[in-house]
């Protein structure tokens, strides 16, 4: 398989061949893998929500306008993740390299903003032990939280890539993907605002 320069590659790289064809439906079926188990997670997080014994409530606890504040940057950097492959397909390498930044820099931020929710709650109380309550939620959303960071390293993983070898027919279906993955960690971290901290706020 002969790879291509910048200049040679077709519009949409990542499906030129069908090496890169097979990562990318062997990827969504992955995802169908991750949305079974986040449904598991999810299921059981609702089934105890209410179990809190001699801990905080969820409406004590949150702070919706920390949580907001984190899923914008979170829903941002899904964009800018979207940015990066426009610019994958105009073949802006430079562009490209420059939004996958940013997202990793937004998505950093998201997983600070965690950590020191996590902090808070520890303090108030909230500990993973307290109750069925916290253990569920813990789980569910440091479950994602793992995620998160996982997906920061495996992009961070394929900048260092693409300066070192370009963008190639190799390379481009793995941004692709890559890309796919953080759009699903953005999916599910919006129902986790909605069951998790909305309906946690409203009982």
């Amino acid at each position: 398989m002969s790879a291509h320069t910048h200049g040679q590659l077709p519009a949409e790289p990542e499906t030129a061949t069908l090496e890169g064809r097979n990562k990318i439906l062997g990827f969504w079926l992955f995802l169908g893998g991750e949305t079974v188990l986040f449904g598991c997670l999810f299921a059981t997080f609702i089934g105890l929500r209410h179990e809190i014994g001699d801990g905080p409530t969820a409406a004590h606890l949150f702070d919706l306008k920390l949580v907001a504040f984190a899923t914008l940057l979170l829903l941002v950097s899904s964009m800018t993740s979207v940015l990066a492959v426009q610019s994958m397909h105009n073949k802006n390498v430079g562009k490209m390299q420059l939004w996958l930044v940013v997202t990793v820099l937004l998505g950093l931020g998201f997983l600070i903003l965690e950590v020191y929710e996590f902090y808070h709650y520890v303090k108030e109380g909230h500990g993973f032990t307290t109750s069925p309550f916290s253990s569920s939620f813990y789980t569910l959303v440091g479950f994602h939280g793992a995620h998160v960071a996982f997906g920061l390293l495996w992009i961070v993983t394929l900048i260092l890539q693409v300066m070192k070898k370009g963008l190639t027919v190799v390379t481009a279906p793995k941004l692709y993907v890559a890309s796919l993955y953080w759009h699903f960690i953005d999916v599910v971290w919006v129902f986790i605002f909605t069951i998790v901290y909305l309906m946690g706020k409203v009982g």
